[in-house]
């Protein structure tokens, strides 16, 4: 088998490969498995002609150009998974992780709530909330069942509040604006404060006060200003050649903060430093 690409791969379809599937062509064209192919559609870093595919049996024409950004590991591959979590704050009933990239948070063979489970000893750890697999920063589990049923409950009651950092495509009018828009059938809020931008992109800091599905990428979207390397919600087309690289939402959770729901009195509040991709990113774009 060839080794692996590293780096963005442009790839021509020949006239012998008319109509030929997008799996069976990267899967001839990398030399790997037709399983290893496809989670390369998955991961949302195939494009055709520009646009991301993410249909395994897309058919191809004849001089279309495949582009592949690097080249993304399974998500079960042991290699692939982190051996520790940092952790940001811990008391007695609650712990709060800083959540690395390309891990989903519960629900999965190999999830943050297991591998915390290990790190930690303690058995009845569970996630209170949760953040998509490639945005990173706070999260919140809670040590015993009476710790989750007291948090959701706070969750519930719209107490906490969740702030992110992320960078959306073109520039970004207002310094702060309110985005009300309902997700789902069920209102929705986000309050977006532009930190700094330009014509290509701004860095943008927005606090949630509901946790809907998705719910910054999709409002941004819906405000014309999608997250930076969201495959799902963003362009179909990407012009500017150094962002096909970017496979992954520049979206971090910067800070948590709510009353202690088992401490009177007591404030929870935790920070996480923006990673260093993030700002790698910020540098590139003329944001920092």
């Amino acid at each position: 088998m060839k080794p692996l690409p590293k780096s963005q791969k442009n790839l021509l379809v020949a006239r012998s490969e008319e109509g030929i599937s997008l799996q069976d062509f990267l899967a001839t064209h990398l030399g790997v498995s037709k399983r290893a192919a496809k989670q390369q559609i998955d991961a949302r870093i195939v494009r055709v002609n520009g646009q991301c595919i993410w249909m395994a049996h897309h058919r191809l024409h004849a001089g279309a150009h495949v582009t592949l950004a690097g080249f993304a590991p399974s998500p079960t591959a042991r290699s692939n998974r982190p051996k520790k979590v940092g952790i940001l704050f811990e008391d007695e009933f609650f712990l709060v992780a800083d959540k690395p990239r390309g891990i989903v948070v519960n629900e999965a063979e190999f999830s943050l709530e297991t591998l915390l489970r290990t790190q930690t000893g303690i058995a009845e750890l569970q996630a209170s909330h949760r953040l998509d697999r490639d945005t990173t920063g706070c999260l919140l589990f809670s040590k015993t069942p009476e710790a989750h049923e007291a948090v959701v409950r706070t969750f519930k009651e719209h107490l906490v509040s969740k702030t992110y950092r992320t960078v959306v495509y073109g520039k970004w009018d207002a310094v702060s604006s309110t985005i009300d828009l309902p997700l789902d059938g069920e209102r929705a809020l986000s309050n977006v404060h532009c930190l700094r931008g330009n014509k290509l992109a701004s860095h943008l800091s927005v606090r949630i006060e509901t946790g809907r599905p998705h719910q910054i990428r999709r409002h941004l979207a819906m405000a014309r200003h999608p997250v930076v390397g969201d495959q799902q919600y963003g362009p179909k087309i990407v012009e500017d050649p150094r962002l096909l690289n970017l496979t992954y939402p520049l979206l971090h959770a910067v800070e948590l903060e709510f009353p202690h729901p088992l401490k009177p009195g007591g404030k929870l509040s935790v920070f996480s430093p923006v990673p260093q991709d993030f700002h790698r990113w910020l540098g590139i774009l003329r944001l920092e």
